[in-house]
């Protein structure tokens, strides 16, 4: 038996954050990440909305990109003292995320980070709160998703909190939000949407409900993803509903090795470059090309990326033709994209660039047990071919160095 959860209600178009103002309920907390909602007016909105709904409202402000447990340990806290009936999450896959968290340390205080990150073993939420998340990029898709992502800053090392407990009950996708992103953002964000959909195609739990969710968005993000980065507002707008479909299904038919590399190397190497980090959707626009071509050696799996190039029109005599042209077409959007196509390219602020932040030396020192915390990420179980850990030393090496995959 399989399951099948999303939101149970789903605003989208334009002007759809109007609908908070029919939420039923006393008080509500709107946990919000850096200033970009406030500045362009969608914070003031909100909380009017709320206000008009016959609301109380707090405001948690001020979560940082890749959340760290001491702010979902501060959130808890001020919604323990608060006690919202709704909990109102805004912004990318950072301030969402957080509140998802937060939301479990609300309704259950004794809970410890540790429990919340064993996979789908969290005791049933809505005890206090009901939970809506409004989106302003177009990738993280969390407001649909059963995940969320917190770092532990002094591991170095991003969690995933996988549960349809945490799935939200609202999700208000208004692509009014996502014309604020800077270009950068829409590159990230934008592959961060594909690797969704397309580990959620060849994911071992995809099914017929899921699928044909992951097909459309990444038919979508092939027309509109360049177009959305190149500041065309009508394919932004199509951006927003595409990386929501790649979140139903890969919520549902779950992740790959993509994900689990992403989440080990995003802020390993945080103590090189002032602090910089791998931005998840660039290390996911990295590493995609390399674990498609990792995967493909399992037969069953290539069937599925010729569908998926199949679908998405590409040339080739041959399935291997095919699953080439599928790869090389994911650089090539890399490279329109300016996003790099290895780690050691990989800059912090500025790329792609000849020499990024993680020097060879450190990488080299640290990639086994980056391969091992990869191996035990929640996301491993569900991709088509199991990596052993030497396996995943090296594939993480041809993804510093940009190098064939031929194991």
């Amino acid at each position: 038996m399989a399951r099948f959860t999303l939101p149970r209600d789903l605003y989208h178009g334009k002007g759809a954050i109007e609908a908070l103002k029919t939420f039923p309920g006393k008080k509500a907390i709107v946990c919000v990440g850096g200033g970009s909602m406030k500045r362009f007016g969608f914070l003031d909105k909100i909380v009017a909305y709320l206000e008009e709904a016959g609301m109380q409202v707090k405001i948690f402000e001020g979560i940082e990109p890749d959340p760290s447990i001491d702010t979902v340990m501060r959130g808890a806290k001020e919604m323990l003292a608060f006690e919202p009936d709704w909990i109102v999450a805004v912004g990318g896959g950072s301030p969402i995320d957080a509140a998802k968290a937060m939301w479990i340390k609300y309704e259950y205080p004794e809970v410890g980070f540790e429990d919340m990150c064993k996979v789908f073993g969290l005791p049933k939420l809505r005890n206090k709160a009901h939970f809506c998340a409004i989106s302003s990029t177009s990738g993280t898709a969390t407001e649909v998703t059963a995940f969320s992502i917190i770092t532990d800053y002094e591991k170095g090392i991003k969690y995933p909190i996988a549960d349809f407990e945490i799935t939200p009950d609202v999700a208000i996708v208004d692509p009014d939000l996502a014309h604020t992103m800077p270009k950068k953002l829409v590159a990230h964000t934008g592959m961060d949407a594909i690797t969704h959909a397309i580990e959620a195609y060849v994911s071992t739990a995809n099914c017929d409900f899921t699928d044909p969710l992951a097909l459309h968005a990444i038919k979508l993000i092939q027309e509109h993803l360049v177009k959305s980065y190149n500041e065309d507002m009508a394919s932004r707008d199509i951006m927003h509903n595409a990386q929501c479909l790649a979140g139903m299904a890969f919520s549902n038919a779950l992740l790959g090795i993509v994900h689990s590399m992403a989440h080990k190397t995003g802020a390993i190497f945080q103590d090189f470059g002032d602090g910089a980090h791998i931005i998840h959707g660039a290390a996911n626009a990295m590493y995609l090309p390399k674990v498609i071509a990792f995967n493909a050696k399992d037969k069953e799996t290539a069937k599925r990326y010729v569908e998926i190039a199949n679908f998405m029109g590409l040339e080739g005599n041959s399935d291997d033709d095919k699953i080439k042209s599928l790869i090389e077409y994911l650089r090539d959007m890399n490279d329109q994209l300016n996003i790099p196509h290895c780690i050691k390219n990989y800059g912090a602020d500025s790329f792609p660039t000849e020499q990024g932040f993680v020097p060879e030396d450190v990488f080299l020192e640290r990639v086994h047990d980056i391969a091992v915390n990869a191996i035990d990420d929640a996301c491993t179980g569900s991709n088509p071919r199991q990596p052993s850990v030497d396996e995943m030393v090296e594939l993480l090496k041809c993804c510093y160095y940009d190098t064939e995959v031929n194991f």
